[in-house]
């Protein structure tokens, strides 16, 4: 038999590239630059409000609270026209993720397919050596006298399935 692992239908472990959430929030700021910019604007104004509330300076607090509207605008503004925009981009990366997930079903599948192959091989080959020692222990009983050549050909039979097994699971890696 061989000594590498079969391949399990159960294996977790994925060879596809998925995002995690960091490279997906760099991402995004990348693709969509101007929201973060009028997050960090509406912060601004809202913290130079309270700033002259403090200071009794009511003319500012207004003047800062008229530009904690328009950054507000602002980020919504581009919150559509980002999402108009990249639009066609986030659903030809749902067609890639649906892809990816295809393949991943497709490959899992096909291992399970060579684990079974595999499998059923082995016991064919494992009832061809339980075959002949069943001829062999009959030879040695002296009931059967052509036994020897029986076990012989279940030996090398057996060999070669354990070969052909072996062949299988490498060409499919």
């Amino acid at each position: 038999m061989s000594s590498t692992p079969l391949p399990s239908s159960f294996d977790g472990d994925s060879d596809f590239y998925e995002e995690n959430r960091w490279q997906k929030l760099t991402r995004r700021l990348k693709e969509e630059p101007l929201i973060p910019l009028g997050c960090a604007l509406t912060c601004w104004a809202l913290y130079n409000a309270s700033k002259s509330i403090k200071a009794g300076d009511h003319v500012r607090t207004n003047r800062m609270f008229r530009a904690r509207i328009y950054a507000q605008g602002f980020t919504l503004v581009a919150m559509v026209a980002g999402s108009m925009y990249w639009q066609t981009d986030r659903q030809k990366r749902k067609e890639f993720d649906a892809v990816v997930a295809e393949q991943k079903a497709k490959e899992k599948n096909e291992k399970w397919i060579i684990e079974l192959e595999a499998r059923d091989e082995e016991a064919k080959a494992e009832k061809a050596l339980l075959e002949a020692r069943r001829a062999k222990a009959r030879a040695a009983s002296g009931s059967n006298p052509s036994a020897s050549s029986i076990v012989d050909e279940s030996e090398r039979r057996r060999k070669g399935v354990l070969e052909m097994v072996e062949d299988l699971i490498l060409s499919k890696k």
